[in-house]
């Protein structure tokens, strides 16, 4: 029995001995393992600090995860936070749970977080507290950038004077920037309206072909130059202002009117989500599908030529009467009762069936083919944002990267996509934005508002 005991003994001790080389070990871990250096990288959108400079900060420790970060804008004596977190790391001892090895923070620095940022430098600095254990407290890992700041925006000249716009129609504007610019434009309203080299000018001066939207009564029309920090310098220069008179059409909307261009915008729309009824249909058509048109109009306004398509004054179809003027504000009716409401941006002009459809002025051809309420489209690009959309066609004689000249005939009016009748619908586009088409059709007010400020900048016909 004593052997037996003897033995028992023996072959226990290894045991005790693993049991407590792990306690130890555990105790080694609560004790040692205390988290890693983090690995920092900030990455600022641009080369200085301005008025809002946008910074990505990466962060990464894979050991036992990440504790604490907290990024701050520091100059001199001052400072602002602009992100602080906790995390929960890892527990010290290994396989007991897992914490957040990477994280990608977005901030932004400049004066609008540190309101007494002054030119000069400023740091931007990431503290990241390493995982302690139950007896150690390690130092913070700091990690710091320094950048130049910058809260000077560029110069900016209006050269051009007397200008007079009226709502829903265009104008120019040529001026001057600093070498520090890297956008400019005229903003109005939430469009914008971006700027060009003026032609046979100097290395800094700019022109804008702009517009004062249809539906804006009062003009919040600014010149802008921003330079790479944000910075924005800004100027007014309109000199007269000439609001439009709100028009108002009211549009019949009947079954059998229903039954004719719901089906047939739908069965060439396959995206669109047919609704419970006819009437449905077509509202969804009017008000979603017409939005969606709007942005693929915006889409091609950004693939336009930067220089001058077209010459002298453009043309409407001739021989035709207008049924429809730009900016309507039209109710719609169904067995007497309003059921919609949306503006008409263009013109709407009736002749004969199937008459031939001439190009505006000279361009070329960005889109050919069937958008929604528009039925059968054209879309000619002139140059520097300026468009023209011809809709409702029944045919098209011109196709996509045709160049084109004024007169020629690109296609025969129709009554395809959300048209009533036999007809074309008209508009000139800036930058996607319809305005008034009469203007571009008055030699006269193109050599007075466009002409005369740009000189030998705009060729061709004057």
């Amino acid at each position: 029995m004593a052997d037996a005991a003897m033995r028992g003994g023996r072959s226990l001790k290894p045991v005790a001995l693993i049991v407590c080389a792990c306690l130890l070990a555990v105790l080694a871990q609560g004790i040692f393992r205390v988290g890693g250096t983090p690995d920092v990288r900030i990455q600022p959108a641009m080369s200085v600090i301005g008025k809002r400079t946008p910074v990505t900060v990466e962060i990464a420790e894979p050991r036992r995860g990440l504790s604490r970060v907290r990024i701050e804008l520091v100059q001199g004596e001052h400072s602002a936070p602009l992100f602080e977190k906790a995390y929960t790391p890892a527990s010290q001892i290994p396989f007991l749970g897992s914490g957040t090895v990477r994280d990608v923070i977005g901030v932004d620095a400049g004066r609008e977080s540190l309101p007494a940022l002054t030119g000069g430098e400023a740091t931007i600095r990431v503290t990241s507290e390493r995982a302690p254990t139950w007896l150690r407290h390690p130092d913070p890992h700091v990690e710091e950038l320094t950048l130049p700041v910058r809260l000077t925006p560029p110069s900016l000249q209006v050269r051009s004077s007397q200008t007079y716009v009226r709502q829903g129609g265009c104008e120019v504007v040529v001026y001057s920037v600093g070498e520090s610019a890297v956008r400019d434009g005229v903003r109005a309203g939430s469009w914008w309206f971006p700027g060009f080299p003026l032609p046979g000018g100097g290395a800094h001066d700019r022109f804008a072909l702009f517009a004062v939207p249809y539906d804006m009564d009062r003009p919040e029309v600014r010149l802008v130059a921003e330079d790479a920090a944000g910075n924005a310098a800004e100027a007014g220069f309109i000199d007269r202002f000439f609001p439009r008179p709100l028009r108002t059409d009211t549009i019949q909307v009947s079954d059998p009117f229903l039954d004719k261009v719901v089906p047939a915008i739908v069965s060439r729309t396959p995206e669109f989500r047919e609704r419970g009824t006819l009437l449905e249909s077509y509202l969804a058509i009017n008000r979603e599908m017409r939005d969606a048109n709007q942005e693929t109009i915006l889409a091609l306004a950004r693939k336009t030529t930067p220089g001058f398509l077209w010459r002298g004054e453009f043309v409407m179809m001739p021989n035709s009467k207008t049924t429809a003027s730009f900016a309507q504000r039209r109710s719609y009716l169904y067995e007497g009762r309003e059921v919609d409401v949306q503006t008409h941006l263009g013109y709407d002009l009736a002749s004969v069936r199937r008459s031939p459809v001439p190009a505006a002025n000279s361009g070329v051809v960005l889109f050919a083919g069937y958008l929604g309420i528009y039925g059968n489209a054209i879309v000619i690009d002139h140059g520097y944002g300026l468009q023209s959309i011809y809709a409702h066609l029944s045919s098209m004689d011109a196709g996509e990267g045709q160049e084109v000249s004024r007169g020629d005939v690109i296609g025969r009016t129709g009554e395809t996509g959300l048209a009533g009748g036999d007809h074309l619908h008209f508009s000139v586009l800036l930058q996607g934005l319809p305005v008034d088409s009469i203007e571009w059709c008055d030699s006269h007010w193109i050599e007075n508002r466009i002409a005369r400020k740009l000189g030998a900048a705009l060729p061709g016909e004057r």
